[in-house]
């Protein structure tokens, strides 16, 4: 199940990144602004704030000077040093406007909500402190906005009772995991408990304080929706957050490594074999193979077959199957033996009909044997490195109606990649000669496939990146 926030669906497979801003500006809106563009700049989906009203938050004896323990005395005096004013914050939020990136703030009270409903704000972050405010989320809710809370502080039976409220006033919402310790030890982030926290609601995401972005990866690997993380300038400033933020080349990397996760996550509900593994199973996998020359009517025994590479007949998993079975067909040493061969049946190829050209890739050595059973238009001749040291005279005895087109090696002897863009002068001669030499093998097929008057060479060619961190043949093209 998902909810909206400005048309992004919160609970999709996209993972939801805020940049809490907060008052980590330490009151200074050009600071502010230059850390929405830099969370432009690092990719994030969201840039959040903070509102309060002072004397709405706390109790009048807590203004004083004497009023209160230490430690509310300091953060009060925080609070209003490094507090924009109410015309700050809402140049902060037309300028994300302006930016195109979503503004979010963090209402305190209700008062900062009623200012913040006149900038037309989308959505409202939760505190952990306030997930227990009644009042507070009795108002938020009532501006039928979604709303996104952060855990930390509350007990489980807290949140049960908070969900409860909302789910009756129909607010759309997502609960954070959080440990609100400025910055969070390690043992005590427990991200195990987000699987309990998705059965108490169907959208959960991570608000870390932690040093580091190694654990909200592991959060958005576990099922995090949402990833909220301070960010700073500069850690060494005076304020609460910032020892727990990130720096902007931190943030980019958490950012980065989110979008990874996600493109690897896939959907869990069945083991799928990638195009890479297919090709892997097939060149490192095993099959079961003839030990010896055999004639049809043969009953297999276990001396008949052997196991071996390349993973193109049947597999070993059969073997017991396999033992018993009367041979259809006569087999030279070392062929594959199939399924058919087990269920006494042999396969043969369809004659295809398609309203456009078909073919398919052979190399020199099954050439022969497809050309017997099927009648493409195009054969498309895969060469490997090796194959460029054959004659292909010695494989192709006659000449055929079909047409033709040559893949080029992208792998040359001695493990060199083909790359004609390379900047290495070197390099890049090589691969101009190692080019040349299938072209001059495309020339000599041509006697075989006279159809073909003007063939096709298929090259990945390489790339040249102006990261010099990347090598070229990873490029591609």
């Amino acid at each position: 199940m998902t909810f909206n926030i400005n048309n992004f669906s919160i609970g999709s497979k996209k993972t939801f990144i805020i940049s809490e801003i907060g008052n980590n500006h330490n009151g200074s809106f050009a600071r502010a602004i230059e850390m929405i563009d830099d969370s432009i700049e690092i990719g994030v989906d969201c840039v959040k704030f903070q509102m309060r009203h002072i004397e709405e938050v706390y109790r009048r004896r807590s203004l004083k000077k004497d009023g209160e323990d230490l430690g509310t005395e300091y953060v009060i005096d925080l609070l209003k040093r490094f507090e924009l004013t109410l015309d700050e914050h809402k140049k902060v939020a037309e300028y994300c406007e302006q930016k195109g990136i979503l503004y979010m703030c963090t209402a305190w009270d209700a008062k900062s909500v009623d200012v913040l409903e006149t900038f037309g704000v989308t959505a409202y972050k939760v505190a952990s402190a306030d997930l227990t405010n009644m009042p507070l989320l009795d108002k938020l809710s009532q501006t039928g906005k979604p709303l996104i809370l952060s855990t930390g502080m509350s007990r489980e039976d807290e949140i049960r009772k908070t969900v409860s409220f909302l789910n009756s006033k129909k607010t759309s919402f997502a609960l954070l995991h959080c440990n609100s310790t400025y910055p969070a030890p390690l043992h005590d982030i427990n991200l195990k408990w987000m699987g309990k926290l998705k059965e108490i609601h169907h959208v959960i995401g991570y608000s870390g304080h932690e040093r580091g972005i190694n654990v909200s990866l592991g959060a958005v690997a576990l099922g995090a929706s949402i990833i909220e993380r301070h960010f700073t300038l500069d850690r060494k400033m005076e304020g609460p957050d910032h020892a727990a933020s990130l720096l902007k080349n931190e943030f980019t990397e958490l950012v980065n490594g989110i979008r990874e996760i996600e493109e690897s996550l896939g959907t869990g509900h069945e083991r799928l074999l990638s195009q890479g593994e297919m090709i892997n199973r097939e060149n490192l996998s095993k099959s079961l193979v003839s030990s010896m020359a055999l004639q049809a009517g043969t009953k297999l025994k276990k001396e008949h077959i052997k196991v071996c590479s390349p993973g193109q007949g049947l597999s070993p998993q059969f073997l017991e199957d396999l033992i018993g079975s009367e041979l259809k067909r006569d087999v030279k040493s070392e062929d594959f033996f199939f399924l058919s061969d087990i269920k006494g049946s042999n396969i043969e190829p369809s004659d295809y009909s398609f309203n456009l050209d078909w073919g398919i890739p052979v190399r020199y050595h099954d050439y022969e044997e497809y050309n017997k059973r099927i009648n493409p238009d195009i054969f498309e001749f895969h060469l490997s490195y090796s194959d460029m040291e054959l004659d292909p005279a010695d494989y192709i005895k006659e000449v055929s109606e079909a047409g033709f087109v040559v893949h080029a090696p992208e792998l040359f002897s001695n493990s060199r990649l083909m790359d004609l863009a390379t900047p290495d002068d070197d390099y890049r001669n090589d691969s101009i000669i190692e080019t040349q030499r299938v072209v001059d093998i495309t020339r000599s097929l041509k006697k075989f496939f006279p159809k073909t008057k003007k063939p096709l060479i298929v090259a990945n060619i390489g790339g040249f990146s102006m990261d010099k961190n990347i090598p070229s043949e990873e490029i591609g093209s």
